[in-house]
């Protein structure tokens, strides 16, 4: 007999919600094979049993929010490893309801706290931020939530406590423990009145957000209430790079069975260019600067839902340009199959994003919370340039891209912003078109 705990799915989540349970009590469960499906403020995940064998008993219902380390079933295993074992890493399903860091391109931050938000900060017990994210929807303030009831470990303030208060507050039957009066000066507070419905004509269709656009909505909005966006324009001549992805790709297919794209070519003249600028490899935590040594760069990736969600490849200066095509075609494959797990989106230091995916000429990207810039490339056409030559000028026909830079101008200026752009540019255009992959 052993446990399947509720597994740990990132530093800030400390419960999670039991969406549906795969398997019923007397299925039998292989290893790795998935269990049920759970959900936080953040992702999505499957939970995959950690051997095989018998699920005995389910501990929790569908719809129940438990905390992380703590058993959610029962399964027995007629192997040594009925011994208790951690829940092996869950998968992220980018279902109606991932987390994702996704960006507008992007985004796994926490929802954006505001001055009057509530925080863990301004409390006398420990809430999770999914109670916390309730609590600002519903405008509940933070002496209005030390004052519900907890029924979770030390009295903690589960997601069910805070919405069976919720609902009696909206029928007018919210009621709080008793406790030692206080004096204030400040009037009680009195419920707002309730609004009529609104009236959207007849000719509509309403359709609820799912999960995962609430989440990207919140990230974009905290990303421009957060930062001092600034965007700054290049157009670069990326002929060279064209014909020697022509020449190579249908080489590269045969020899290792994956198309080669043009996103680990602009990842590897990032790197680069982050290299050369180290200074924009960073975060911002009030007034502290936190340069990163590490180069984690996310990827903008669409998928079949029409979300977005942004894989990371960790210490991409570590790999050549073979190394980066295999590593993104792996990553973009696994994100239309909804395969990623949590370490994949988590980590990122600098985000690129390829709206010429969409056949749009540039775009000004939303930067990726905590980072500090990011950078959109538009789609390659064909263009008459003038092209300067000892000999003198004349025109050619060109291959001209536009990359977009948005940055922080708290932590950036204009300086470094514009010449960061400029040498990943120039790192493009000067691509060698004899190098071998």
């Amino acid at each position: 007999m052993a446990e399947l705990v509720m597994p740990k799915l990132g530093e800030s989540i400390m419960e999670a919600k039991i969406l549906r349970w795969l398997k019923k009590e007397g299925d039998m469960v292989a290893q790795d094979e998935a269990v049920l499906e759970i959900a936080t403020d953040k992702v999505d995940s499957e939970v995959p049993s950690p051997f095989t064998g018998k699920l005995t008993k389910i501990l929790f219902p569908e719809g129940e929010t438990v905390e992380i380390g703590k058993a959610i079933a029962i399964i027995e295993s007629g192997s040594a490893a009925a011994t208790a074992t951690p829940a092996a890493a869950p998968v992220v399903e980018q279902t109606p309801a991932a987390p994702v860091q996704t960006q507008a391109a992007a985004l796994t931050t926490a929802p954006a706290t505001t001055a009057s938000a509530v925080s863990n900060t301004d409390a006398n017990r420990f809430y999770s931020p999914l109670v916390l994210n309730i609590a600002r929807e519903e405008k509940i303030s933070m002496a209005e939530l030390e004052a519900i009831p907890g029924t979770g470990g030390g009295g903690r303030v589960n997601k069910k406590d805070i919405l069976a208060y919720v609902a009696n507050r909206s029928n007018g039957t919210a009621t709080s423990p008793t406790a030692a009066p206080t004096v204030s000066s400040t009037p009680a507070p009195t419920e707002a009145p309730k609004t009529a419905t609104t009236n959207y004509g007849a000719n509509v269709e309403i359709i609820e957000m799912d999960r995962m656009r609430k989440l990207i909505s919140e990230h974009m909005t905290k990303s421009k209430q957060t930062s001092a966006h600034v965007t700054s324009f290049v157009e670069a001549d990326v002929t060279n790079l064209v014909l020697w992805r022509e020449k190579w790709k249908n080489k590269f297919k045969q020899k290792e069975g994956e198309n080669l794209t043009f996103t680990p070519i602009f990842i590897e003249a990032l790197v680069k260019t982050i290299k050369d600028f180290p200074n924009i490899n960073c975060s911002l935590d009030g007034d502290k600067i936190i340069l990163k040594k590490d180069i984690n760069v996310g990827m903008a990736a669409a998928l079949p839902s029409g979300n977005l969600i942004v894989p990371v490849i960790k210490n991409a200066d570590q790999y050549n340009l073979l190394g980066l095509a295999k590593k993104v075609n792996d990553l973009a494959n696994r994100a239309r199959i909804n395969k990623l797990s949590p370490d994949d989106i988590s980590g990122g230091t600098y985000t690129i994003s390829n709206v010429g995916t969409f056949g749009n000429i540039m775009g000004t990207p939303i930067i990726n919370q905590p980072q500090v810039a990011i950078m959109a490339v538009g789609s390659i056409k064909k263009k008459p340039v003038v092209i300067e030559t000892a000999e003198g000028d004349y025109i050619g026909i060109r291959h001209m891209m536009y990359l977009s830079h948005s940055y922080d101008h708290r932590v950036v200026d204009g300086a470094l912003g514009g010449l960061f752009v400029r040498k990943f540019a120039d790192y493009l255009e000067q691509f060698d078109i004899n190098r071998e992959i």
